[in-house]
């Protein structure tokens, strides 16, 4: 049976199109998900995309995580729903404590897109396991809000149960996409919740996943693959 894992579209959404292609190039079927929509329709994990839902009013992410199908989302990552947050999802899943902390906007304050260096911290959870521990991969970058804060207990929380999915890559060249790129504290491009089914991150994996579109690197596309063979696998 092909693994069939869900994008959900909410009013702004940019990215729905290219995460439910990257979904298809890894081999699973990509199931197209409504924001006023409750049903799952059966999926067997769900990818909150990037984007502007309901344009960023009030704080990025924080109208969408009272959409109905987040009743749903919510439910299904509390029992062990693979869920993965991309930029905008990110935002999402810290507004609905899928995951802790919260994202402010960049410390620069401007709009910021760039293929970026990652580093791979944690390739123990089911959106990564197809990476290794250490591996620096470029990813491409694009937000307005994306600087991770959390209170210093949370951050110990996280750094002391290896819950830092990718920091970014400081050491080199900024003109090389090196740097951290909007302030986030410690690094952190993105995290897990402590079952590991739960992932955000701020960079677009979606966009990586074929040499002919997006950034021409193919950096992104272990993020589907991991959870296609974990699914394949269970």
């Amino acid at each position: 049976m092909t693994a069939r894992i869900g994008v959900v579209t909410f009013p702004g959404s940019l990215d729905d199109r290219d995460s439910r292609r990257a979904i298809r190039v890894a081999g699973a079927e990509p199931v197209a998900l409504w924001h006023k929509d409750k049903d799952l329709q059966q999926v067997d994990a769900v990818v909150l995309c990037g984007g502007f839902s309901y344009g960023d009013y009030l704080r990025a992410g924080a109208i969408a995580r009272f959409s109905p199908v987040m009743e749903s989302v919510i439910e299904g990552a509390r029992g062990g729903l693979p869920v993965l947050g991309i930029c905008n999802g990110f935002q999402i899943l810290t507004e609905a404590h899928l995951l802790p902390g919260a994202m402010l906007g960049n410390d620069h304050l401007h709009f910021i897109c760039r293929d970026q260096k990652l580093r791979v911290e944690n390739a123990g959870t089911a959106w990564t396991a197809d990476y290794t521990a250490g591996q620096e991969i470029s990813i491409p970058l694009k937000n307005m809000d994306g600087r991770y804060v959390a209170d210093r207990r949370t951050l110990d929380e996280l750094e002391a149960e290896g819950r830092v999915a990718f920091r970014y890559a400081v050491d080199g060249d900024a003109a090389e996409g090196y740097g951290n790129p909007n302030g986030s504290l410690n690094d952190i491009a993105g995290i897990t919740n402590a079952a590991g089914n739960v992932v955000g991150l701020m960079p677009h994996p979606e966009h990586a996943v074929e040499p002919l579109v997006g950034s021409g690197r193919t950096d992104g596309l272990p993020f589907f693959t991991s959870i296609l063979k974990k699914l394949v696998n269970a």
